[in-house]
């Protein structure tokens, strides 16, 4: 299996958990030099808190743990694309450098997206090069959410 690959399997994975928790189905993680370095679910049930996604919580506890320079030759694994919000947080951090399992528009048609911007047009807009990959793993990061939004929109 390829690097990318086991990374977002882990990545879903922690999707996985986040659901089992009674949170939204994303997971995200953090590879430095090819090791786990942080992992993060989303916690927006849980804390009440509609910013703390799994990407934006990953960011928060990597540049609260994280040397800026390992930040900034990790790669950011995640279970879904990473919304706007998420997006801006890990440029602002130093991540240049993004593995994402479903697409943004494929959760939208699930949960019913209300604010979709696909990760690649915003990071296009930036001022450093950020390289981003996917959709990877479709049927497993979709697997996770399977049966979880009340509402589909097709």
């Amino acid at each position: 299996m390829h690097d990318h690959e086991r990374f977002l399997t882990q990545a879903i994975e922690l999707a996985r958990q986040a659901r089992a928790a009674g949170n939204h189905p994303f997971g995200a993680l953090l590879v430095v030099d090819g090791r786990v370095a942080l992992m993060a679910v989303n916690t927006v049930v849980t804390d009440r808190n509609p910013t703390a996604h799994a990407e934006h919580n990953l960011v928060l506890a990597a540049i609260q743990q994280l040397p800026l320079d390992e930040i900034a030759r990790g790669i950011l694994y995640t279970s879904c694309e990473p919304c706007a919000m998420c997006a801006g947080a890990m440029y602002w951090a130093g991540v240049r450098d993004v593995v994402y399992g479903l697409p943004a528009e494929a959760l939208a048609r699930l949960a019913g997206g209300r604010f979709v911007v696909p990760c690649r047009d915003l990071f296009g807009r930036a001022s450093d090069i950020v390289r981003v990959t996917g959709p990877l793993l479709l049927e497993d990061a979709l697997a996770v959410h399977e049966g979880f939004w009340p509402t589909a929109v097709r």
